[in-house]
């Protein structure tokens, strides 16, 4: 036999798992690629050990290639059976561009560590509103999934652009006692934002006892203040800058309640209406030109190698 190590929850899990299995995870093989849209992709890979130790709520750490960086990516799903970990990916910047290229069925990621952060604490709540907005949407499935499992009557609350970026209709659907889909335009469901949607969630429910929301930081501030006057509470999931993973690089700190945390080990969930989410925005765009300058150069390289085949 064997041994990995398996990050889960607030320690280490040490299995013993079989010489063959250890072979099978190191190769992180995508089994399944899929595309939302021209920006947003579904990839799922191979790994049983993981796919074991993962929760709602948890993220990993991902390198795609050899010299790559490190990203951090909230698991938007998870298969015990399979033995299978999906990931859902917005091309915002250089890495994930480069993903869409090279992250096609058969290939493998260069190293995967996860899973990481705090599960989700799925409550024993009656009546929850889970809300993703934009590549939000992914991880707030599992939630709501949990949510279901425990007995809850779950209302679901997705934005998107438009129709053309709706994705998981069905996937929600079943697990969902109410689902409301907000469009910017209008060309599917109601037209409005997931502020919207909340609102008509409570406006019909005056019983509902939590709110989970995932999403742009902008989106998860109004949503949290959608649901302070209420006294409704409300879980946001952070994901700021973030390096190792482990609360040493100190790149992910959030101030919540007044008080310094970080999202990779504190977190990534936490009390919206305590979050300042005015300081995380203003570190999130802290990188910005040096973003744009890496997705320039990367995007040069990619026309020269064109035009030498």
């Amino acid at each position: 036999m064997s041994h990995t190590t398996i990050v889960d929850k607030k320690h280490c899990v040490d299995v013993s798992i079989a010489a063959n299995e250890v072979a099978e995870m190191d190769k992180f093989e995508i089994v399944t690629r899929e595309d939302f849209s021209d920006v947003t992709f579904l990839i799922e890979f191979h790994h049983p050990q993981m796919a074991r130790a993962a929760h709602p709520g948890q993220f990993v750490i991902v390198i795609a290639c050899e010299h790559n960086e490190r990203i951090p990516l909230t698991i938007a799903d998870f298969n015990r059976e399979r033995g299978t970990v999906t990931l859902v990916i917005q091309t915002v910047g250089k890495t994930t561009r480069e993903m869409q290229q090279i992250c096609q069925v058969g290939t493998k990621l260069f190293g995967v560590v996860g899973p990481m952060g705090i599960p989700s604490e799925i409550s024993k709540a009656r009546k929850v509103i889970c809300v993703g907005g934009g590549l939000g949407v992914a991880p707030i499935f599992p939630q709501a999934r949990g949510f279901k499992e425990n007995g809850a009557y779950v209302i679901g609350v997705v934005g998107f652009r438009s129709k053309d970026l709706v994705f998981w209709h069905d996937k929600f659907k079943d697990v969902c006692d109410e689902f409301i889909i907000c469009t910017d335009d209008g060309s599917m469901g109601i037209k409005g934002l997931v502020t919207d949607g909340i609102k008509i969630a409570i406006d019909k429910h005056s019983d509902i006892d939590e709110v989970v929301v995932i999403g742009p930081p902008i989106m998860m501030k109004f949503a949290a203040e959608a649901t302070r006057t209420h006294k409704i509470k409300t879980i946001v999931s952070l994901n700021p800058i973030m390096v190792d993973g482990t609360g040493m690089c100190g790149g992910c700190r959030v101030i919540v309640g007044g008080e310094q945390k970080f999202a990779c080990v504190d977190g990534p969930d936490f009390d919206g209406h305590k979050v300042n989410f005015d300081d995380l925005m203003n570190r999130l765009g802290r990188f910005l030109d040096e973003e744009k300058l890496s997705v320039q150069k990367w995007s040069e390289h990619c026309r020269q190698e064109k035009l030498k085949d």
